[in-house]
């Protein structure tokens, strides 16, 4: 009992009403709000960041994948240059570890023209082991038609935005053209309407079957635009792409192009780049917040000590050191951050809970690429900003206790 001495004057002078001083309380709870405010605008801002930058990215991925093989002549155009994507070479890929899905797919650049508009546009073939799941999700009219590579269905998926554009709604029949030395014509039907929000694909990209898009490239049987490769874990991205480089380097089809693998980090750049510059964004507005929180409570802390002194004073004379006192002051304050951490806590969750069920705050899609503010909690997360906001409020108020080793018993205790 007696060893633990100091930690029960701390929960006394915490729990003590009794002879408290006007100019304390506003110093606590100035101090407690500074801490809650701190942790809650620290949680929503990580909970907001990681949600955007998963959202976009599963955007991102959802059209393309996380990996791309094709020929390292055409890996950035849309215009494309063939590779041989047969059952050898899928089955290699299929093989690696952490790869869960592998498709087939080609791109060809043309136009659709109706009676009063047009709009260019890249069409995707794609086909039959294409994984319908993420385009599913985002189906707002229509069906998901079945796509060969063998058979022409003549039936295309379009996007929302491309469909207002030109007046198009399911069942519509549109005129795509493409040229290449002469100008070719392709009539298709709208089989369905999606819309994911991100411009990047729904502002140019048309589904249909690869068979179709083989033909107007006049391509083999055996040659593709590229493979899709997804990954089970995202985080093994990097260490998947070199085992497939492993397999293909340096390789060339029977035809002479050569193999590239390339993530969609190196495929888009520039939104990925885009996505890093938030992190720096999280990282000062915790710096701040925890500033703001600590500086808070070293003011409250200050206070709370100059209204003490008489009790500082009379401790010294009953044989306590100066260490002794500041680790009980010590406690004391980090029952009051405990308590700010708490409403800190129930403030940040509720707003990002709101958020996340009721979407109040909305964005324009056209700009974010989402049409409300993106809300991602994780628990481990939400624990290490509670141990480190606890530990660096704590660690700012080791400095200013040592005000306590200035206190004199015999002028403190005559102190008013």
């Amino acid at each position: 009992m007696m060893s633990n001495w100091k930690f029960f004057i701390a929960r006394r002078i915490y729990r003590s009403r009794e002879g408290e001083k006007e100019v304390s309380k506003p110093a606590v709870r100035i101090a407690m709000a500074g801490i809650a405010i701190g942790l809650a605008v620290m949680i929503v801002s990580v909970a907001v960041v990681i949600g955007f930058k998963h959202q976009v990215r599963d955007k991102v991925i959802g059209m393309g994948s996380d990996i791309v093989v094709s020929s390292i002549e055409g890996a950035q155009l849309y215009q494309m240059n063939p590779v041989v994507a047969n059952d050898s070479l899928l089955s290699v890929i299929r093989n690696i570890p952490q790869v869960s899905h592998v498709q087939r797919y080609a791109t060809k650049p043309g136009m659709i023209m109706t009676a009063d508009n047009f709009q260019g546009m890249i069409v995707k073939g794609v086909a039959q082991e294409y994984d319908w799941t993420y385009l599913k999700a985002h189906l707002q009219e229509g069906e998901i038609p079945a796509l060969t590579d063998s058979v022409a269905s003549n039936r295309v998926l379009v996007s929302r935005s491309m469909a207002d554009k030109l007046s198009l709604k399911v069942g519509d029949k549109l005129y795509t053209y493409y040229i290449e030395g002469n100008v070719r014509a392709r009539r298709l039907t709208v089989s369905g309407i999606f819309q994911t929000n991100f411009s990047a694909f729904d502002d140019y990209f048309l589904i249909t079957d690869m068979y179709m898009v083989r033909r107007l490239n006049g391509w083999e049987p055996d040659q593709v635009g590229g493979v899709e490769v997804a990954v089970s874990d995202y985080r093994f991205l990097d260490s998947v792409n070199d085992d497939i480089r492993g397999h293909i380097q340096e390789q060339t089809d029977r035809y002479g192009a050569i193999y590239c693998s390339r993530t969609s980090e190196e495929l888009y750049p520039q939104i990925f780049a885009w996505l890093d510059l938030l992190d720096t964004n999280v990282w000062v507005i915790l710096i701040l917040m925890t500033g703001v929180a600590g500086f808070t409570m070293i003011s409250g802390l200050l206070i709370i000590i100059l209204e003490r002194t008489q009790m500082i004073g009379v401790l010294k004379a009953l044989g306590a050191n100066n260490a002794s006192i500041r680790q009980i002051f010590l406690s004391f304050s980090v029952f009051l951050i405990g308590r700010g951490m708490c409403w800190g806590n129930v403030i940040g969750l509720s707003c990002c809970l709101i958020q996340y069920f009721f979407e109040p705050i909305k964005l324009d899609p056209a700009t974010y690429y989402v049409n409300a503010v993106p809300v991602e909690l994780h628990l481990g997360w939400i624990v290490l900003l509670n141990v480190c906001t606890l530990l660096v409020s704590v660690g700012m108020l080791v400095g200013p206790s040592y005000l306590i080793s200035h206190i004199h018993p015999a002028k403190s205790i005559r102190f008013e």
